[in-house]
C-alpha cells in the first residue's frame, strides 16, 4: 500500500464521497486520510509488518485527537485497506494495547487473509496472514456470517466485473458502492457510522451481495395503501408482457393467486426501468376492483445488469391474494415488464458435469425448449476447485426481430463469487466455470446457471471439461509451490550425481542424471502415506510427541486446496523448469566461457590443494560481517556471484585442455600449449615416463576436471534457486537502504552465514577430494529424504527451502574434508 497508490485510492474516493454529501447539502460529511508507507514492498519481505501495524495505530490516535473538541466528535474510524495494507489494518487487533473499539468499519480489497501469496520469509507466515487469488482475499468461514462480509468484484451488483489487483483500487463502479454504504451506515443520532452490527451487515450485503435496485432503508414500511386515481387491471393469463412508452397515466396490474397456488409454485416478474422507485407489491386487503392495503415486495427485487427481477415463492405468501404490479406515468421513457407464474421443476433441469478425465473430448447437453423466462441449469458435481469448464449457451429465436439482451449468472450458492454475462439473442456465447472455494463439507446446495432468458427463443447449454483452465487453477492455487519441487528435482539430480559418482567414479550429467533419478512414484507415495496416517489418532500422537510440524498437504486438504494428482503434476512441472533452467544454464555457462576464450589468454587452472587458506578465511569473516551488518540476501549474492567466477573460470580452464589435446583449435594451441604443457608437467612428471603413459595421465586429469565441473554447475544450478527464494529481501533492503543500512528483521541472516562458509569452500574443491571420502555414502543418500522433507514442510513455507539445501551442501563440505 504505497504513496502513489494511496492517493489514487484516497482521491478516488474523497471526490465520490464530496460529490455525495454535495447532493444531502452537507448534512454529513467524510473526511479521508492516507497512511504513507513509504511503498515499502511488503508483499515481499513480512519483517515490516509489525513496525506498520504500530505506526497506523499511532495515526489512528492522531486523526481522533483531531476531533477531540468538537460537536459530535468521532470515537472511531473505518479503514479501506488495498492487498497488504488490508492485512496490517486487521492486525491492528493483534495488538496487545490496541482498543477494538477504535474501528468501526474495516474493508479490504484484495487483501490475502487465509495466507500470504508467496511465504519467502517466517514473517509472513506468521501473520497467516495473477497477485492475489480470490480465495485468499475471502475471510475464514467462522467469521463468515457473523460480522464479516467477503465478496469477489464479479458478484457486487452494478458493478459485475473482474478487476487484477491493481484496478480494483479505483474500479469507478466498486467506489461508488462503497461511499453508498458509508453514507448508509451513518446514525442520524450520532452523525458517526452505526454501532448495530445487525444495521452494519444489512447496509453492506444491500450494497455489495443482493441490490433490490431501491435506496436503502433501515426500517421499511410493512404496509402501504396504494392510491391515486390509476387504473386497475385484472391480468387472467399465466404470462403476461407489457410495454410502455410516453404513457402518462400510470396503471395497477393485479395478479389474482387464489386460482394459481394448485397450478404454479412460483411468481417471476422483470421490469427493465431501472429507477429505484417501488414497482411490485403484495395485495392483503381488496375489494372487487382495487387493492386497499399492501406490502411492498420491491425489497425482494433484485438488480441485474439489464433488467430487475423479483422471484416469489407462492407458499411463503399464503396471506396475499393478489400480486400488484405499479406502472408508474413516464414521459419519454420506453421499459418493459414481464411476469409469469411457473412450476419450479419445470425451470429446473440438472446437467451433469463431465469427468476431469474427459479432457474436452466428451460434453453434456441440454436443450430448453419451454418458452419461459427463466430456468435454473443445477450443474451437478461441480463442488471442486481443481473442476474447471467451458460452458456454451446458443439462443435460437423464431422471428427476427429486436429484443432485449439475455442475461446469464453463474451463480455459487455458498460463496459470492457469482459471475453475470449479458448476451445479445440469437448469440453464441462461452461462459468460463471455476470455483474460487470449494463446497463446505456440510453444504448440500448446488451451483447454479441461471438463464434469464426472452421468452420466443430456444436456449442450448453445452458444458465441456477445460484442460487449459484445470492447469490454470493448479497455477493459481499452487504456482507458489513450484520453486520447491524444481529444487527438489534438482536435489534429487544432485544425490543421484553422487550415487554415480561412488559406483563409476564419474559424475554424470545434469540433464541425464535429472531424467534418471527425477521420479515421482519414489517422493508422492511417501507424503501420501504419512497424510493418511495422521488421519489415526495414534499416529498423531507420535507426530505430536516428536514436535514435527504439520504436513503442508494435509493442512491444504483441510482447506479444500487440495486435490488428486496435484502434487504429480506439480513434480512434472518442476522436473521440466528444471530441466530446461539447466540447458539454459549450461548455454550461458558456455557462452561466458567462449567470451572469455576469446577476450582473456586461456592458462589451464592451478590447482591448489588446500581447501582452507587464509585468504578463504578472510572472505568468510568478510562476507559474514556484511551478512550481520546489512543484510543476508546481499552476502548471499555476493558468495553467488564468485561462485559464478570460479565456475566459468574452470569451465574455461577444461575447455582449453581440451582443445589443446584433441587438436580442436590451432589458436588454442598457440595461445595456451604451452601453458598446458608446463600444468601437464607438473601433474605427470615422472622421470622415464612414455609418452603414452603420458597422455593418459592427461586424459585422466581432464576427466577429473570435468566431473569437478559436472558438480559444480548443478551445486551452483542448486544454488541459482535459493538466491531468487532470497532475492525479494535483497530487493527490499536496497529499496531502503537510504533510510537504514541494516536490514532488521533480517530472514535470512542466520542462513546466510552457514551458506557462505559452505560455498567458500565448495567452490575450490573437487570430485577427487569426495571420492575418498567416507561420509560420501551418506551425502549421497540424504537428498532423497530431504527432497521428501521439501515438498511436506516447505510448500506453504518457502523460507524453509534454503535449510534443506544448506544441510545437504554441508555434508558436501564435510565429505571434502573427512
Amino acid at each position: 500500500m504505497g504513496t502513489k497508490m494511496n492517493f489514487l485510492k484516497v482521491r478516488s474516493l474523497g471526490s465520490i464521497a464530496l460529490r455525495k454529501a454535495e447532493d444531502i447539502d452537507f448534512k454529513y460529511h467524510f473526511n479521508f486520510f492516507s497512511v504513507n508507507f513509504n511503498e515499502e514492498l511488503v508483499a515481499l519481505y513480512g519483517g515490516s509488518l509489525q513496525r506498520q501495524t504500530k505506526f497506523v495505530h499511532e495515526c489512528i490516535k492522531v486523526i481522533l485527537k483531531l476531533y477531540r473538541n468538537r460537536e459530535f466528535a468521532p470515537t472511531s474510524v473505518a479503514i479501506i485497506g488495498h492487498s497488504m495494507g488490508g492485512l496490517v489494518a486487521r492486525a491492528l487487533l493483534t495488538l496487545k494495547n490496541f482498543r477494538p473499539e477504535l474501528i468501526n468499519l474495516l474493508i479490504t480489497q484484495a487483501t490475502p487473509h487465509v495466507a500470504p501469496v508467496m511465504p519467502l520469509d517466517k514473517y509472513l507466515t506468521g501473520f497467516r496472514d495473477y497477485q492475489v487469488r480470490s480465495g485468499l482475499a475471502f475471510l475464514p468461514r467462522l467469521s463468515q456470517h457473523d460480522s464479516a462480509l467477503s465478496v469477489v468484484s464479479s458478484a457486487v451488483p452494478r458493478a459485475w466485473a473482474s478487476t487484477d489487483h491493481l484496478s480494483i483500487v479505483w474500479c469507478k463502479e466498486l467506489i461508488l458502492a462503497t461511499i453508498r454504504a458509508f453514507f448508509d451506515l451513518i446514525d442520524e443520532n450520532t452523525r458517526q457510522i452505526t454501532q448495530d452490527p445487525k444495521k452494519r451487515m444489512s447496509v453492506l450485503n444491500h450494497h455489495f451481495v443482493r441490490h433490490p435496485a431501491k435506496t436503502f432503508e433501515e426500517n421499511p414500511e410493512a404496509f402501504t395503501e396504494l392510491t391515486g386515481a390509476f387504473t386497475w387491471i385484472k391480468v387472467k393469463t399465466s404470462k403476461w408482457t407489457y410495454s410502455v412508452y410516453n404513457d402518462s397515466d400510470g396503471k395497477y396490474f393485479t395478479f389474482p393467486l387464489a386460482s394459481r397456488r394448485k397450478s404454479y409454485s412460483h411468481i417471476y416478474c422483470q421490469n427493465s426501468m431501472l429507477d429505484t422507485s417501488s414497482w411490485i407489491y403484495g395485495c392483503i386487503s381488496s375489494n372487487s376492483s382495487m387493492c386497499l392495503e399492501a406490502t411492498d415486495l420491491s425489497w425482494r427485487a433484485e438488480l441485474l445488469p439489464t433488467v430487475k427481477v423479483v422471484i416469489l415463492k407462492l407458499q411463503d405468501y399464503p396471506s396475499l391474494s393478489h400480486i400488484v404490479i405499479y406502472v408508474q406515468p413516464t414521459v419519454g421513457n420506453k421499459f418493459t415488464l414481464d411476469c409469469e407464474f411457473f412450476k419450479e421443476d419445470s425451470r429446473t433441469v440438472q446437467l451433469p458435469v463431465t469427468h476431469l478425465f474427459s479432457f474436452g473430448l466428451s460434453s453434456s447437453k441440454i436443450l430448453l425448449n419451454s418458452t419461459g423466462l427463466l430456468y435454473n441449469v443445477q450443474l451437478q458435481h461441480f463442488d471442486q476447485i481443481y473442476q474447471a469448464f467451458k460452458i456454451y449457451i446458443e439462443s435460437h429465436c423464431q422471428l427476427l426481430k429486436e429484443r432485449k439482451p439475455s442475461v446469464y449468472r453463474l451463480h455459487i450458492p455458498w460463496s459470492h463469487e457469482d459471475s453475470v454475462i449479458v448476451a445479445k439473442v440469437p448469440s453464441f456465447t462461452e461462459i468460463s466455470a471455476k470455483l474460487h472455494i470449494a463446497q463446505p463439507e456440510n453444504d448440500s446446495s448446488v451451483p447454479g446457471l441461471n438463464i434469464y432468458s426472452s421468452s420466443d427463443c430456444q436456449y442450448e447449454v453445452i458444458l465441456k471439461t477445460s484442460l487449459l483452465q484445470i492447469l490454470g487453477q493448479i497455477i493459481r492455487f499452487h504456482g507458489c509451490s513450484l520453486p520447491v519441487y524444481v529444487v527438489s528435482n534438482i536435489l534429487l539430480t544432485y544425490g543421484g550425481q553422487l550415487s554415480t559418482l561412488i559406483s563409476t567414479g564419474h559424475c554424470s550429467e545434469f540433464s541425464l542424471e535429472l531424467v534418471r533419478t527425477a521420479k515421482p512414484y519414489k517422493v508422492d507415495p511417501v507424503i501420501s502415506i504419512v497424510v493418511f496416517l495422521l488421519g489415526f489418532n495414534w499416529f498423531r500422537e507420535i507426530w505430536d510427541s516428536l514436535s514435527l510440524p504439520e504436513v503442508d498437504a494435509a493442512v491444504l486438504s483441510s482447506q479444500d486446496a487440495w486435490f488428486p494428482l496435484v502434487s504429480l503434476i506439480l513434480f512434472l512441472f518442476g522436473t521440466g523448469i528444471a530441466y530446461w533452467s539447466g540447458v539454459f544454464f549450461s548455454s550461458s555457462l558456455r557462452l561466458f566461457s567462449s567470451l572469455w576464450l576469446t577476450l582473456v589468454r586461456p592458462s589451464i587452472l592451478q590447482k591448489d590443494n588446500k581447501l582452507i587458506t587464509p585468504r578463504r578465511m578472510c572472505v568468510v569473516v568478510s562476507l559474514a560481517l556484511v551478512s550481520w551488518t546489512t543484510c543476508g540476501a546481499f552476502a548471499i549474492f555476493i558468495i553467488y556471484l564468485r561462485y559464478v567466477f570460479k565456475v566459468i573460470k574452470l569451465h574455461v580452464s577444461v575447455k582449453a585442455e581440451q582443445n589443446a589435446l584433441n587438436g580442436d583449435s590451432e589458436h588454442s594451441k598457440e595461445t595456451s600449449q604451452n601453458a598446458i604443457k608446463q600444468t601437464v608437467k607438473k601433474r605427470n612428471s615422472v622421470d622415464g615416463a612414455s609418452e603414452a603413459t603420458q597422455s593418459l595421465c592427461n586424459n585422466r586429469a581432464i576427466a577429473e576436471d570435468v566431473n569437478s565441473l559436472r558438480m559444480h554447475v548443478t551445486i551452483l544450478n542448486l544454488f541459482t534457486w535459493i538466491v531468487l527464494l532470497n532475492l525479494p529481501s535483497l530487493i527490499y533492503w536496497l529499496k531502503n537502504l537510504r533510510y537504514n543500512v541494516r536490514l532488521d528483521p533480517d530472514p535470512c541472516r542466520s542462513t546466510a552465514i552457514i551458506l557462505v562458509s559452505i560455498l567458500e569452500i565448495l567452490m575450490n574443491s573437487s570430485t577427487s577430494e569426495v571420492k575418498s571420502s567416507k561420509l560420501l555414502k551418506i551425502a549421497a543418500k540424504v537428498p532423497f529424504p530431504l527432497s521428501v522433507a521439501m515438498l511436506a514442510f516447505g510448500q506453504m513455507h518457502l523460507y524453509k527451502v534454503p535449510h534443506f539445501v544448506t544441510f545437504s551442501l554441508l555434508l558436501h563440505v564435510l565429505c571434502c574434508i573427512v
